[in-house]
């Protein structure tokens, strides 16, 4: 998604703020996956800090043994470096302060309710909601994408890049999120020209 495209989204959101968009708010300026804003509850979020505790992820998994097959399940994050705290930006406390009040801690953020909305549901709603607000049609795990490529093109270093998404190391957030454009690669070869001619 382009950085246009990424500020409309953003501006829609708090021109219209409610528990469902805050999700959407929050995954592009935090990078969180949908199983991880999915399991967020009011106690993760330390206001008086600014962190977003990221514990916990939701997700249907398939159960043979159920008359059903699949079953809602939460558990603790997809691996060890997925369990990580973020920093609030001021935009983003700004949207959930308005929502919070009257929230009880175990509250999940989406739902504003002790039930959480599945994965699937607010895919859907997510879906919906970008067309009806006539947003630009991005996958959902875009959102996650569109935040680390804001963090590269606005110069963050790719480690802290990488600890803010919950990668295992820097190599998978290299090769997931870093591609490099026209304009990125003509700056690089302009800084060496500008290196050897000295």
């Amino acid at each position: 998604m382009v950085r246009k495209d990424h500020q409309k989204i953003l501006a829609h959101i708090k021109a219209n703020p409610d528990y469902r968009n805050a999700g959407i708010y929050i995954c592009l300026s935090a990078g969180l996956r949908i199983g991880e804003i999915c399991a967020l509850q009011w106690k993760d979020i330390d206001m008086d800090k600014m962190i977003l505790h990221v514990r916990d992820t939701l997700e249907r998994v398939y159960t043979p043994e159920d008359d059903t097959h699949t079953r809602l399940m939460m558990g603790s994050a997809k691996t060890r470096n997925s369990v990580r705290d973020i920093p609030l930006t001021k935009d983003v406390r700004k949207l959930l302060e308005a929502l919070m009040k009257g929230q009880d801690p175990e509250n999940f953020l989406l739902s504003a309710s002790p039930r959480p909305l599945e994965p699937r549901t607010y895919r859907y709603y997510y879906h919906r909601y970008m067309k009806s607000a006539g947003l630009p049609y991005v996958r959902f795990h875009g959102l996650r994408h569109s935040f680390a490529t804001r963090c590269i093109e606005s110069g963050c270093d790719i480690k802290t890049v990488s600890v803010l998404l919950g990668h295992s190391n820097i190599s998978t957030t290299l090769n997931l999120y870093v591609h490099p454009n026209n304009e990125q690669k003509l700056k690089c070869m302009e800084t060496v020209s500008r290196y050897l001619s000295k």
